[in-house]
């Protein structure tokens, strides 16, 4: 990639990663839409294997385990998944796609 990318609004050339265009003001693409569209930045794990995998296995944390996050899945199976309260984040964090994998690549792709 080149690092640029056109406004939306007035067709400005603006940095890559910017949010609002310096030209005419105008907020760009959600970020967080924009890494789930980039194949660079989306993980090749799967959203609902990791949702189905923390729902019924998250105290024993093996969801971690299965985006490669090894240490911290060790440390959810000896704590319960700190007694279900880190389950629980990590679910709310999955369905709004914002779970990263060991890459801190998005756990994107359902």
């Amino acid at each position: 990639m080149d690092g640029k990318k056109f406004c939306k609004d007035c067709g400005a050339e603006i940095a890559e990663k910017a949010e609002i265009c310096p030209k005419c003001g105008v907020r760009q693409v959600n970020t967080l839409k924009a890494a789930f569209d980039s194949k660079e930045d989306a993980s090749g794990k799967s959203r609902t294997a990791t949702l189905l995998l923390c729902l019924f296995l998250g105290v024993l944390g093996v969801h971690r385990f299965y985006v490669g996050k090894v240490g911290t899945g060790i440390l959810w199976l000896l704590t319960l998944g700190f007694l279900g309260i880190g389950e629980l984040i990590d679910f709310i964090m999955i369905i709004v796609g914002k779970f990263k994998d060991k890459q801190g690549k998005y756990v994107a792709n359902w």
